[in-house]
């Protein structure tokens, strides 16, 4: 690359009836002082392009963390959120496991004491044809009793 002091230090050969030397000189100044500007300002933008280019690497590193965490963010939801519909299964199921259980022993009970009402109505019935059968004897007697006096 060309650099300011090249074209200052640059040396043109003198031919027959050639350009004008101050002229020549003076637009080479010129140019040497117009190049120097643009050079350094080519300098200042590399450096300016640099500095861009690692912000942007950063900036890049940032969006691919905070992607990463929010990716990791929503696996985690998504695991809580299955857990917790697990564990509300798991209730649930447990609690109809309960639920049943107590229907059972409900159903148990109402077996046993129907089973316990036949049987008193039977020993009831029984008590009944027992005293009905004393009390026909009784008077069985009374009246045999009766007859026997008269």
């Amino acid at each position: 690359m060309l650099t300011p002091l090249d074209i200052h230090n640059k040396e043109f050969k003198r031919g027959f009836r050639g350009y004008n030397e101050d002229e020549v000189d003076e637009f080479l100044d010129r140019v040497v002082k117009d190049y120097e500007q643009l050079y350094r300002e080519n300098l200042d933008l590399k450096e300016t392009i640099d500095r861009i280019n690692s912000k942007l690497e950063h900036y890049q590193h940032m969006e691919n963390t905070l992607h990463n965490t929010l990716v990791i963010a929503q696996e985690t939801a998504e695991e809580v959120k299955l857990n917790a519909k697990k564990e509300t299964e798991l209730i649930v199921k447990e609690a109809e496991v309960r639920a049943q259980r107590i229907v059972d022993e409900a159903m148990s009970k109402v077996r046993k004491m129907t089973a316990e009402y036949e049987e008193l109505q039977k020993q009831a019935q029984i008590y009944r044809t027992r005293m009905r059968t004393l009390v026909q004897a009784q008077l069985e007697m009374l009246k045999s009793s009766d007859e026997d006096e008269q």
